[in-house]
């Protein structure tokens, strides 16, 4: 590794650390007082952050980024006023640092809690998104972690002003402003030498595409929280209802394509299309979708021959794979086949049907009558969120605060010794 990014990668991971051993005792208040702060710094600088996105736009363009990574790049004033949102509602959670999680007496005499405590340095490597900057750093600090950040290229200015409303915020609370920091580099070295740091950063959470999340998980010696695809399905069962499922399946794909929790693949039950023919096909098609198929659904005008690929594929575009089934256990059969264990939704009536998908499948979110763009922090009332873990240790799912918290266990006697 080049001997320059070496260096800045022990200074910042130093400054890291030495900010995390303050973070971790830090007040409520202070947390609060930054996270405000720095709303209130986002708004108001809001027409450089705009400026700085179509300088980001413009690189985004000469490279040739999908439309939809396009639109993960672009921010407009309402989407900002997201942001602020954001950062307003992570301050106003309640602190996950030094709750307890459990306590109990041993008949030793001993008194025993089990104490949540921050983790300590996380790094964040992301692609595109520039509102990360915002949340991954809101995030952590409210878990009383420093913050390490690795914004993609494209996002490379926008993120910039960002940081610096947050740091705006931590001074203004007077907490140290490597608490969040940002790699002031587009060299991508900084990514092996952050995957590396086991000296510095306690846990790293990539945001990105499979070509991101595939290289943190075979290079990262640092321990990672990560999902590495968003595969999500949506079952129409032979019980669902015709109204309820239209408005979902149509939102699950065509509301914002290039998210994680996007719908890949309908999976419609026999019974449910003898009954109502292909209406959930030509909605999204009339939405303007790519519906690839087989068999009995390739007779619905507009519809494309599918590839083998396409099930279980990610698209992250105007595009989606369909499929008939005969019952919840085939659908649950096909996405154990093909799903990643990120977000998958069953629409119908039945409860025990529901229930048994809901049972039988291990994805991190499982949806009833609702639509998989509700895979996000923010929905779930985590005020934002890091990332949607697929993983089975620690965090699983939407990574809001309290994911970024450890424990440890507090234990008090009063001249107690063991036997």
């Amino acid at each position: 590794m080049d001997g320059q990014i070496s260096d800045l990668m022990r200074e910042i991971g130093a400054k890291a650390r030495a900010a995390a051993e303050e973070l971790a005792y830090a007040s409520q208040e202070r947390k609060y007082a930054a996270l405000i702060s720095a709303a209130h710094f986002v708004w108001e600088r809001r027409g450089e952050i705009l400026d700085a996105n179509c300088l980001d736009l413009d690189y985004g363009a000469e490279k040739g980024l999908s439309p939809a990574m396009m639109d993960r790049l672009k921010l407009d004033e309402n989407r900002i006023r997201g942001i602020v949102a954001g950062l307003r509602s992570v301050a106003e959670q309640r602190d996950p640092v030094g709750r307890v999680l459990a306590e109990w007496d041993m008949p030793s005499g001993l008194h025993i809690q089990r104490v949540a405590t921050p983790l300590g340095v996380v790094g964040v490597i992301y692609e595109s998104r520039p509102n990360v900057t915002a949340d991954a750093g809101a995030l952590c600090l409210k878990a009383g972690n420093a913050v390490i950040l690795r914004g993609g290229s494209e996002s490379f200015h926008t993120s910039e002003v960002i940081h610096d409303c947050m740091v705006q915020g931590l001074r203004e609370a007077r907490l140290p402003d490597a608490a969040i920091q940002l790699i002031p580099t587009r060299d991508r070295a900084m990514v092996s030498a952050m995957l590396t740091a086991v000296d510095h950063i306690d846990v790293i959470v990539p945001r990105g595409g499979k070509g991101l999340v595939g290289l943190v998980q075979r290079e990262a010696r640092v321990p990672v929280f990560a999902h590495l695809e968003g595969i999500c399905h949506v079952y129409a069962d032979r019980e669902a209802d015709l109204e309820k499922a239209r408005r979902v399946v149509l939102n699950a794909k065509t509301r914002r394509t290039g998210i994680c929790g996007a719908a890949e693949c309908l999976l419609i039950d026999w019974r449910f299309y003898t009954q109502h023919g292909g209406v959930l096909i030509e909605d999204l098609i009339k939405a303007g979708v790519e519906v690839r198929t087989e068999g009995e659904l390739l007779k619905i005008p507009g519809t494309v021959r599918a590839a083998p690929e396409d099930f279980g594929r990610e698209f992250l575009d105007m595009i989606i794979a369909a499929k008939l089934v005969d019952g919840v256990d085939e659908a649950i059969a096909h996405i154990r086949k093909y799903g990643s264990q990120h977000t998958e939704a069953i629409l119908t009536e039945n409860a025990e049907t529901a229930a048994k998908f809901f049972q039988r499948l291990d994805s991190a979110i499982l949806l009833h009558n609702a639509s998989t763009q509700f895979a996000d922090g923010g929905e779930f009332g985590m005020g934002g969120e890091i990332g949607i873990a697929t993983g089975k240790l620690h965090a699983r799912g939407p990574v809001g605060a309290e994911q970024l918290c450890s424990f440890k266990y507090l234990v008090t006697g009063d001249g107690t010794v063991r036997s």
